[in-house]
């Protein structure tokens, strides 16, 4: 079960690679996507909503494996963050790039309130939620950008 659940949690072992593991994982987030736009809104909210919870799960069985708080290689947290931000982004190439750079950008920089719940949230819910509001914040923008510049974001 440890296998699988490391397994899960690292990305498929996006996590382990030796550079920027919160970016791959991340990216990660794109083919999931694909998968949900097919989806209708119900099942959208509700596939979404089991992966988060399924997410808290693992990232906290992952920390208590690895005997470390939120370890680097898990990254299936920046994979919930990422769905969050791109949340009824259409499908163009240029939409989701800015989503993802918007989202890098805020689970980076963790603007108020995210690094205090980075800082004072502990285990699996600890390492999922800072990112879930990273990709909060990356999806007011990216819904804001399209609204105002359409044409630049590629959704005209």
């Amino acid at each position: 079960m440890d296998r699988l659940i490391m397994l899960l949690a690292t990305g498929f072992g996006l996590g382990r690679l030796p550079k920027a593991p919160g970016t791959w994982g991340s990216l990660a987030a794109l083919p999931l996507q694909f998968f949900l736009l097919g989806l209708s809104e119900l099942a959208y909210g509700l596939t979404l909503g089991g992966f988060i919870i399924l997410a808290i799960f693992i990232a906290g069985s992952a920390e208590k494996i690895l005997d470390r708080a939120d370890p680097e290689v898990v990254v299936i947290d920046e994979v919930a963050g990422m769905l969050i931000a791109l949340i009824a982004v259409p499908a163009t190439p240029t939409a989701w790039l800015t989503a993802f750079i918007l989202f890098r950008f805020f689970d980076i920089l963790k603007p108020f309130p995210i690094r205090l719940i980075d800082r004072r949230c502990h285990g699996g819910l600890g390492i999922v939620l800072d990112d879930l509001l990273a990709g909060l914040y990356a999806l007011g923008c990216i819904h804001l950008l399209i609204y105002s510049f359409p044409a630049i974001i590629g959704c005209n």
